[in-house]
């Protein structure tokens, strides 16, 4: 369990972005598209998922499902990505420039997650 700083910094990231799904969950409900079902499940679940993703690249025995996980986890948040770019209340007033930057964003955070195979 000798990893580089920067992995564990990733686990701060992931395990904090968790439990505020717990600690603001109508912000991520109003950020999920309306054609998903069970908004309140689905916050709470990924907050979960976010959480136990996080912790789980501590382990070497489960460090790189927990890789694998985050990529395809970036990837189911993409839409909630877009809505947020095209919706004005899901938007919460945040720069579109902004909104915009963030889609690369999960690409690059996927990178950084599959970098994490090597170790």
């Amino acid at each position: 369990m000798n990893y580089p700083w920067h992995l564990y910094l990733m686990v701060v990231i992931y395990v904090i972005a968790g439990i505020m799904h717990f600690v603001r969950p109508k912000m991520y409900m109003r950020i999920l598209p309306g054609y998903l079902p069970g908004h309140k499940a689905l916050v709470a679940i990924s907050g979960i998922a976010e959480i136990v993703i996080g912790i789980a690249l501590c382990f070497p025995a489960t460090k790189n499902f927990a890789i694998y996980a985050i990529m395809v986890m970036l990837t189911f948040f993409l839409p909630a990505h877009f809505h947020m770019l095209f919706n004005k209340k899901a938007s919460m007033g945040i720069a579109k420039w902004v909104l915009i930057a963030r889609i690369p964003l999960q690409f690059a955070l996927m990178f950084w997650a599959y970098w994490y195979l090597r170790y």
